[in-house]
């Protein structure tokens, strides 16, 4: 159980980071609001045909809390896309990760999850790593982007515990379908004022949007199903060892020793996270063709 939630969680912190790489590169003409709600109609279409694939009911038992969770992660997400439009790809993945510390003191406060030793030792080298990777000038940052990027790692933490709570009555497709089903009309008037007409090719950018969101919040919502969620978070720290690999291939910046010392770091604290302390799940994983028994 310990290994699958880890696996899990690594699965949608490669998708994430892909994700965050193809925002990255539309953004270059199209605006922030429009990528929103591309992806959110991917990911609408993607996420009912796999509840309906499962034989499931869309709309849940607790409408409220799942509809709270959507509008959580629309926040989280319109935020972290405004902050890759505006600051540097490896800053903002940085930014964001510190998710799982604040994810961390959310569900002690909120869910009372003990933090144990391993996850402790996990978040000290995750947030080690981070410092290391944000460069000393981060001063010469934009001040406004920082500051949306920090505000979204408060909602994605805060829709973290949500989603760990959700799970004990809501199969993880229900919530994922709930995401979308929120997010994506709350993102329109938005994108309807700065609408910019998408080339084929930013078409096909904004679908392979959607479908590496899709594997990443799929992902997300089963390793937070069976994991506990500060455990659960930390190993989303690779997301920024990812987005390092992304700058390299795609941009072609190399990483500093610095962002290489930090990787080191962050992939040590995932590997913390794995190797120590069982996990008792909060209820047994739901069955589905989409969710392995």
């Amino acid at each position: 159980m310990r290994v699958r939630g880890v696996l899990y969680m690594a699965a949608s912190a490669l998708g994430f980071s892909i994700m965050s790489m193809l925002v990255k590169v539309a953004s270059a003409r199209l605006p922030a609001s429009e990528l929103v709600v591309g992806r959110g109609v991917v990911t609408l279409i993607l996420s009912y045909a796999m509840v309906a694939h499962a034989g499931l009911s869309p709309w849940g038992n607790d409408r409220t809390k799942l509809a709270f969770r959507g509008v959580l992660g629309f926040v989280a997400l319109a935020g972290y896309y405004v902050a890759v439009v505006r600051l540097p790809l490896a800053d903002a993945a940085t930014l964001q990760q510190t998710t799982p510390l604040l994810t961390s003191v959310l569900a002690w406060w909120l869910l009372g999850e003990r933090v144990g030793r391993s996850t402790a030792f996990a978040l000290t080298l995750g947030i080690a790593g981070v410092v290391l990777i944000v460069h000393p000038s981060s001063s010469g940052l934009d001040r406004i982007g920082v500051a949306i990027a920090l505000g979204s790692a408060c909602c994605s933490a805060l829709a973290y515990v949500t989603v760990r709570k959700l799970a004990v009555t809501e199969h993880p497709l229900v919530i994922v379908f709930y995401f979308p089903l929120i997010a994506t009309p709350l993102a329109l008037p938005w994108a309807l004022a700065e609408w910019v007409t998408p080339t084929p090719v930013e078409v096909l950018m904004m679908i392979a949007i959607g479908l590496a969101t899709q594997v990443g919040q799929v992902f997300l919502t089963m390793g937070l199903a069976v994991e506990r969620a500060s455990r659960a978070t930390s190993v989303s720290y690779l997301q920024i060892a990812f987005a390092m690999v992304w700058q390299l291939l795609v941009f072609g910046d190399f990483p500093t020793p610095a962002t290489i010392a930090g990787a080191a770091l962050i992939v040590g604290g995932t590997l913390a996270v794995a190797s120590y302390g069982a996990v008792v799940p909060a209820r047994p994983p739901p069955t589905s063709p989409e969710s392995p028994a």
